[in-house]
């Protein structure tokens, strides 16, 4: 999530060259090469704090950059932010992947807004998608928005069928809008199924502090708390500190719900599946293919496109199998919002 957004140490102000925004810096080996020797699409991805690597937001993009260089043959390089970087820094890093020939330019979440509000304008033949937020707006910008808060109440109704005590938790990353669309939709899910439930809920930092996207401590203090106060499923909407809140769940024999990308599918985090009950997943990685796949085939927009239940644009995830025996429930639900008939709340 949203977004988003693991932290880094800051970097100093000498070193915004492209090559030293951050370690995961490169040019994509596998789109060196344009697939049919037509001229190729050069895309640059900015991604947010943590970079390609991060089990959550960033990866979700990075499978959509991934996908397009092996179906469409497109040449990309990535740049990161550091966490407590100055606004300048993301705005030299646009123009740098720019003037590096990378005119499609896709920048990872909403603190790319008022970068991207500068350096589009300054920049109106090139095409930009911008991941989380609608503050960036113009003829050459396209906002990839999601209805975080529908596949949020997919996974709290899991939450509230899987519970055996009737408490659960949510932990979020940074007390912000977008992320409270998670924390509601969670909540509104788990209310559905049991109007009783108890739902505890944490925020590790409030902005301008965006550590708490990337602090594995905080991710597991704050979990670690929640089983104790009785809970046993918990939902992160934290990022790179979600890790923490599995490592919790782990110890304490209790179920975690993952957040972006199929969390109990990651290599990484093997140690941990076992406790990953589901993961609500939002699909930056459609965005992404879908921006890229439009600029391709010249049939680009601007505006905001939104990816909701309706499109397959979030929804859960099943492996490990831990829901199979509620998806009947979960899909009934699913449908309901589809139909219309259940309106899922985007504040708490």
């Amino acid at each position: 999530m949203r977004q988003v957004m693991k932290m880094a140490v800051v970097v100093a102000a000498g070193s915004l060259a492209l090559a030293a925004c951050s370690s995961s810096s490169s040019t994509t080996p596998a789109a060196s090469t344009g697939a049919s020797g037509a001229a190729q699409i050069k895309v640059g991805m900015a991604y947010d704090v943590g970079g390609r690597g991060d089990q959550s937001f960033n990866d979700a993009a990075a499978a959509g950059l991934d996908k397009a260089a092996k179906e469409l043959g497109v040449a990309s390089k990535e740049a990161s932010a550091s966490n407590g970087e100055a606004e300048s820094a993301r705005q030299e890093r646009l123009q740098q992947l720019i003037d590096a020939g990378y005119t499609n330019i896709v920048a990872v979440g909403f603190a790319y807004a008022p970068s991207v509000t500068k350096v589009a304008k300054a920049n109106p033949k090139v095409k930009f998608a911008l991941v989380d937020s609608t503050d960036a707006k113009g003829d050459n910008i396209e906002n990839i928005t999601f209805a975080e808060h529908e596949g949020s109440f997919l996974v709290g109704a899991a939450a509230a069928l899987k519970s055996k005590t009737g408490n659960i938790g949510f932990v979020g990353g940074v007390e912000i809008d977008l992320i409270k669309k998670f924390e509601a939709g969670f909540t509104a899910g788990a209310k559905a199924v049991n109007p009783n439930i108890k739902v505890q809920t944490k925020y590790l930092t409030q902005p301008p502090d965006f550590s708490g996207f990337g602090s594995v401590d905080k991710g597991k203090t704050a979990a670690e708390g929640m089983y104790q106060n009785g809970a046993d499923v918990i939902y992160h909407a934290a990022g790179g500190s979600g890790g923490g809140v599995f490592t919790a769940a782990k110890a304490a024999g209790k179920l975690a719900i993952g957040v972006d990308s199929d969390q109990a599918a990651s290599p990484a985090l093997a140690g941990v599946k076992d406790v990953i009950l589901t993961s609500m997943l939002k699909k930056v990685d459609v965005g992404v293919y879908d921006f890229i796949k439009s600029v391709k085939e010249g049939s680009f927009k601007s505006g905001e496109k939104v990816f909701n239940l309706k499109v397959n644009g979030v929804g859960y995830a099943t492996t490990g199998g831990q829901v199979d025996d509620i998806k009947s429930k979960l899909d009934d639900f699913k449908q309901q919002i589809i139909d219309g008939k259940i309106t899922v709340p985007t504040k708490p």
